[in-house]
């Protein structure tokens, strides 16, 4: 049986870290392109996160555009 609070808490945790930690790896990486002069105005770039989980099973993929220029 599965206990569905701590789920959700141990779900939430993984997420809060996994987002921040994303959106600083993003940011740092489009300004080091930007000052490097790789990026043009108005400028979009594709975003691929992948979420694996080996043991139950899971391979889920987002992809978006982001515009960033």
């Amino acid at each position: 049986m599965v206990d569905e609070d701590t789920l959700n808490t141990q779900v939430r945790k993984f997420l809060r870290v996994v987002g921040v930690t994303s959106q600083g790896e993003i940011e740092n990486a489009v300004r080091a392109a930007a000052a490097a002069g790789k990026l043009r105005p108005g400028q979009s770039v594709k975003a691929t996160m992948r979420l694996q989980i080996p043991e139950l099973g899971l391979d889920h993929v987002v992809d978006a555009d982001l515009e960033v220029g």
